[in-house]
């Protein structure tokens, strides 16, 4: 009851409140992530209590997480990384003038999912903990890998360009300082590519200026509102679709939260995972991406969760779980907080209260999703050579201000030109996303664990966890033809 008063006290409340609003604002805004957004609050937060400032911090990513799907629906430029899935069936059914209702899927589903995460977070994080701290560089190889093989199962279209776009993903994530020699790669003398390239411009360049380059090839549309209307939101009318899915909402949850809670995995992995076994396991696979519910529901239902998830890792052992807790964890250790087995002893007064916070927020941020899904749907009726050039100048700000490098301003325009004429080719674009982001945990896993066994690649088949995640890897890209081959021989007289 203390920890309930303590949340409503105005020095509380009002501070998270609008960390809340900022979060929207952030996650909405290309190339201003949950994570920048985080870093942001802390240095305002040093001058509160550390219940305040936790209340800020976690306000600020949650809400964040969930408003990077609005931009990512309406115009099909993620928000965030952990938005990126959002772009395949929210965006489509958008076109098809339900982009409200497909927001009020996320905003509801990403409250769910949330709340699962951190039931689980409060219920069983010591042991998910531990479980995650046994995983070797062979164990998260493979994991990797297993994020990569999604590319194949949710690339729209032909797998086989989806393959080729995730593999020119993990091309372009070789580029920098060698992880193991430290020596540069494929940097061609240019400083600015020593620590690879930007992932935030280049998603910024992918799905943002893309979309401007194609509007532009057809300038009859450039007079045309993005949407026609407000966007029509009835949570009582998303009810019934969340109740037909609900096994896909808790399943994603369920695979958000253990894969949040995997150091370094983080929510945009989770998100795609979720969209990948989602699709396997529906039975109107064929769906996916031309605007399904489940499509739309996985994702979102993931992401959430998997930032609770990241919290058990980082509250347990103080082993951040992503970019996000990282900067959590500064900030409890310079509020005096150690995370840690102890904390819940020390301090369980404030693990308390992180968990009240964590619920409530869930709570609120339906009240300030739909501010932001309204606001943003006001912006979106002016014709689409007004938004365009907003577009534009968001993405040149948002690849700007993650570095202050006009050099990011230049991947991004490299970055989109690619993105355009991947489009005209049929050639998806989220595989090469997930190939750049999961890049480097291949390859530092792999080279890291070799060293390890000296060169012995047989320790990566003969732990328990790895053999399970190669036999899960396996089943994922093989286990749909072998058992079409099964049910083919089995039908023929």
């Amino acid at each position: 009851m203390d920890v309930v008063v303590q949340l409503l006290h105005p020095s509380v409340l009002v501070p998270w409140m609008l960390a809340m609003l900022f979060g929207i604002f952030a996650g909405a805004t290309p190339g201003l992530t949950a994570t920048m957004a985080t870093a942001l609050i802390v240095p305002i937060s040093y001058y509160m209590s550390p219940v305040a400032g936790l209340a800020m911090i976690i306000g600020a990513t949650f809400t964040a997480i969930f408003a990077g799907d609005i931009p990512a629906t309406f115009l099909r430029i993620p928000g965030t990384p952990a938005s990126s899935a959002a772009i395949l069936d929210g965006f489509e059914m958008n076109r098809r003038g339900k982009g409200g209702f497909a927001l009020t899927l996320d905003l509801l589903c990403s409250s769910i999912g949330g709340l699962i995460g951190v039931a689980i977070l409060i219920m069983v994080a010591p042991p998910l903990a531990r479980i995650a701290l046994r995983f070797s560089s062979a164990e998260y190889f493979w994991l990797g890998l297993f994020g990569l093989s999604m590319s194949a199962v949710v690339s729209k279209g032909n797998t086989f360009r989806g393959i080729i776009a995730a593999a020119f993903g993990l091309l372009i994530s070789t580029v920098g300082m060698d992880v193991t020699t430290g020596h540069p790669r494929f940097t061609f003398g240019q400083l600015e590519l020593l620590s690879g390239v930007g992932f935030i411009p280049a998603m910024i360049g992918l799905f943002g200026l893309s979309e401007v380059l194609k509007l532009a090839s057809d300038p009859a549309t450039l007079n045309v509102p993005s949407i026609t209307q407000s966007a029509k939101i009835s949570l009582l009318g998303a009810l019934p679709a969340i109740w037909r899915h609900k096994i896909t909402v808790i399943r994603s949850a369920l695979i958000g939260t253990f894969t949040g809670s995997l150091p370094g995995a983080g929510a945009d992995i989770a998100a795609w995972v979720a969209y990948g076994v989602s699709k396997k396991a529906s039975r109107e696979p064929e769906k996916f991406g031309s605007g399904s519910e489940e499509g739309v529901i996985a994702p979102t239902s993931a992401n959430n969760a998997g930032l609770a998830g990241a919290w058990i890792p980082a509250l347990v052992f103080g082993i951040p779980g992503d970019a996000v807790t990282a900067i959590v964890v500064g900030a409890m250790l310079m509020y005096g907080l150690r995370p840690g087995p102890l904390i819940f002893e020390q301090s369980r007064e404030i693990v308390d209260s992180i968990f009240m916070i964590a619920v409530v927020t869930q709570i609120l941020l339906i009240g300030a999703g739909l501010l932001g899904i309204r606001a943003f749907s006001r912006i979106l009726r002016l014709p689409r050579n007004a938004v365009m050039v907003i577009v534009l100048l968001f993405s040149a700000v948002g690849s700007f201000a993650l570095e202050n490098s006009f050099f990011d301003i230049y991947v991004m325009i490299a970055f989109g030109i690619i993105g355009f004429y991947m489009e005209k080719n049929d050639v998806p674009l989220p595989p090469l996303i997930l190939g750049l982001i999961l890049g480097p945990m291949v390859e530092r896993n792999l080279r890291v664990g070799l060293v390890r066994t000296h060169g012995d690649f047989l320790p990566f088949f003969t732990r328990p966890i790895s053999a399970v995640l190669a036999a899960a890897l396996f089943i994922t890209l093989f286990g749909g033809p072998i058992w079409n081959l099964i049910k083919g021989r089995l039908k023929q007289p």
